[in-house]
Formats: structure tokens, sequence, C-alpha cells
């Protein structure tokens, strides 16, 4: 299992403690240190069974400043992803072939 984790958010830590509770091991990856590439976000994004504009976080400063009108395709969207990691919505947890947001914290249970 992967958690892809900011450890300011508190959304992150709560889903981050619910997996540690459970006992699952985890590999932590502070997405905004170790930003994903554009092959692993398009992975993670089938596996979420949705779109770069899903997990687009739209509340940012940035994304309100610089992208809010925008009608950009998914390959686009990723880029800008990459080159704005605090847009991607977080934490997005990893187990096989599945991934979840953890908004709320409680969509983990449905991997462990």
């Amino acid at each position: 299992m992967k958690i892809y984790h900011n450890p300011r958010c508190s959304k992150s830590r709560q889903t981050l403690q619910l997996i540690k509770d459970s006992g699952t091991e985890v590999e932590i990856i502070e997405y905004l240190n170790s930003i994903p590439t554009a092959d692993e976000l398009k992975m993670i994004l089938v596996k979420l069974n949705l779109s770069p504009k899903d997990i687009l976080r739209k509340g940012e400063a940035v994304y309100k400043e610089k992208f809010k009108n925008s009608d950009f395709n998914d390959d686009e969207w990723i880029k800008v992803m990459i080159e704005y990691p605090k847009l991607i919505e977080r934490p997005i947890v990893v187990k096989g072939n599945k991934a979840v947001l953890g908004r709320p914290p409680e969509n983990v249970l449905d991997l462990i």
C-alpha cells in the first residue's frame, strides 16, 4: 500500500493513522517533495477511475490565479499538476490496482 501524503494536511494525517491503526504496512510518499511523474499520475488516475480535473484542488490560490478558466486536456492538466503538485488532491492511497482519495479518510477502509 502507498499513500501520497502531505503531513501538513489533517485529512492526510487522519488517513495515514487509519492505515497504521489497521496494522497495514504502508509506503509514505510525500508527493510535494517526491513529485509523481506523468506516467505515475496516469496510473493513479486509472486506479482511481477519475480524470485529472477530478483530483484538482480548485480552492488553491495558484489554481484560482492561473488555471480557473482553463480548458486543458488530460495531458495538459497532468503537466500542470507536476509543475504545481500542491494542486493534486490528497491523500491518495493505492493498493494493487485500486486507489481511493482519503476524503473522507474513511474511504481508505475500502482498501484495508
